[in-house]
C-alpha cells in the first residue's frame, strides 16, 4: 500500500494522463523527481497510474485511445529522464515485443509504451511470422518475448514457435496477451507460452518478476 500522499500524487497524475493534459503531467512527474531517483518514481508513481488507467479502462471507465495516450506521455516522460543509454537500463533481460503473423499493432505499441514507461528497454520486431521470429530472437539473444495477437490463427500460430525453440534448444520466456487468451484463458498453456498478461500493466508485473528471477 502507499503512503497517502503518494497515493494523491498517483491519482492527480492519472487523472492528468486520462485528460491528455501534458503540461500537468509533466509538472506532476517532475515534481515527484524532487525527491526520489528516477527508478523509484516509476515503480512508486508511474507504474501504479499506469495500472489504474489500465483497470479503468477494463471496467469501462475511459476509451482505449486514453490508454495509449497515456502509455506515449509516459514514454516520453521516462526516455527524457531515463534515456536507452541509462545505466539503470543496463541490467535487465534482453526481451522484445511482436505481433505474430497478425496486422492488429495498436495491442502491441500500447503494451511497448508502457513497458518502456516502466523503466524497461526492449526490441520493437513489428510484424513477425515464426521463420524469420526464431532467427531474429537467435540474433539477439532473447531472454523475454512478448507476443501480441488479436486473431485465434495467430495464436495458434505461438505454439510453431515454441516447438521451434525447442527443437533449437532456445530457452525463452514467453508472454502472450490479447483476445484469444482473454476468450479462453487456458489457450495461453496449450500454445505453450510461460505466462498471459490482460492488460499493459499485467505485463510490466509479469516482466518485473521474470527479471528478478534472472538477476
Amino acid at each position: 500500500m502507499l503512503p497517502t500522499n503518494i497515493q494523491n500524487s498517483v491519482q492527480n497524475f492519472r487523472k492528468a494522463l486520462e485528460s491528455l493534459d501534458r503540461i500537468q503531467a509533466e509538472t506532476l512527474f517532475q515534481q515527484a523527481l524532487t525527491g526520489d531517483s528516477v527508478i523509484e518514481v516509476v515503480e512508486r508513481f508511474v507504474v501504479p497510474a499506469l495500472e489504474q488507467i489500465g483497470q479503468r479502462w477494463n471496467d469501462g471507465h475511459i476509451a482505449l485511445s486514453q490508454v495509449y495516450m497515456s502509455g506515449k506521455f509516459c514514454e516520453e516522460l521516462v526516455d527524457r529522464a531515463l534515456p536507452p543509454c541509462a545505466p539503470e537500463r543496463k541490467h535487465q533481460p534482453r526481451q522484445a515485443i511482436v505481433v505474430l503473423n497478425d496486422y492488429h499493432m495498436l495491442g502491441k505499441r500500447i503494451v511497448y509504451s508502457v513497458m518502456r514507461a516502466s523503466g524497461f528497454e526492449l526490441f520493437d520486431y513489428g510484424r513477425m511470422d515464426v521463420g524469420e521470429l526464431v532467427e531474429r530472437i537467435v540474433v539477439d539473444k532473447l531472454e523475454i518475448l512478448l507476443v501480441s495477437v488479436l486473431m485465434l490463427p495467430s495464436a495458434l500460430k505461438i505454439r510453431e514457435l515454441r516447438d521451434a525453440l525447442d527443437a533449437r534448444g532456445i530457452a525463452l520466456k514467453i508472454l502472450v496477451g490479447g483476445a484469444p487468451f482473454q476468450f479462453d484463458p487456458q489457450l495461453w498453456q496449450e500454445v505453450g507460452a510461460d505466462a498471459m498478461g490482460l492488460s499493459a500493466a499485467d505485463a510490466v508485473v509479469i516482466v518485473q518478476r521474470w527479471a528478478g528471477d534472472m538477476a
